[in-house]
């Protein structure tokens, strides 16, 4: 969805603007709205969000912010999840964690509302890939389904048992389709 302004906007002026609720993205010069998050996306992006975490966090490998702002290539994007190699964490001259990350996620991961176009997803992961990240998911809640981009070869679609291709820092952690969608059970 589009937001409808009068005025167009830079990136700058952008960015200058308060924050929204849902987040606004800025893209080829469009401020988009992100659709509010129902309950199947949600549920996935704090468990998975949660789970990477509890993988790669102890051992300072990787980290997943859930709805980040990343502003690259005169865009910024708040992918569901963004997952980024330990030393690629921008920090500051105390070494905390900065605000602003100015650089694409190593692994940025959506979640399909149901009133998103598929399409402009799948360019978001795109554009993230030519941009610097590894490895992209387009989860469907939907369609139990996973669709994994990687910046070097074609598209992979993942269901059921298919293992679900991650991230080199996460390590040997495997998980498969039929287990990140076993999440939404709560029988």
């Amino acid at each position: 969805m589009t937001i409808a302004t009068t005025q167009r906007y830079s990136l700058a002026e952008f960015l200058e603007l308060p924050e929204t609720k849902p987040a606004s993205e800025y893209i080829n010069g469009n401020i988009q709205a992100k659709p509010m998050p129902q309950g199947k996306h949600s549920t996935l992006q704090g468990r998975l969000t949660a789970e990477i975490n509890r993988i790669a966090q102890p051992e300072k490998r990787a980290y997943a912010f859930p709805k980040l702002r990343c502003t690259f290539a005169d865009r910024s994007l708040v992918p569901d999840i963004a997952v980024f190699q330990w030393n690629n964490i921008p920090t500051d001259e105390n070494g905390e964690i900065q605000n602003r990350f100015n650089l694409a996620p190593d692994w940025t991961i959506e979640i399909l509302s149901p009133e998103q176009s598929p399409p402009r997803v799948i360019e978001k992961i795109l554009f993230s890939l030519q941009h610097g990240s590894q490895l992209g998911w387009l989860i469907d809640p939907d369609d139990i389904s996973v669709t994994v981009f990687h910046p070097d070869k074609l598209a992979e679609f993942k269901e059921q048992g298919d293992r679900l291709s991650m991230l080199d820092a996460i390590g040997n952690w495997q998980l498969t389709a039929a287990e990140l969608f076993a999440w939404l059970c709560l029988m």
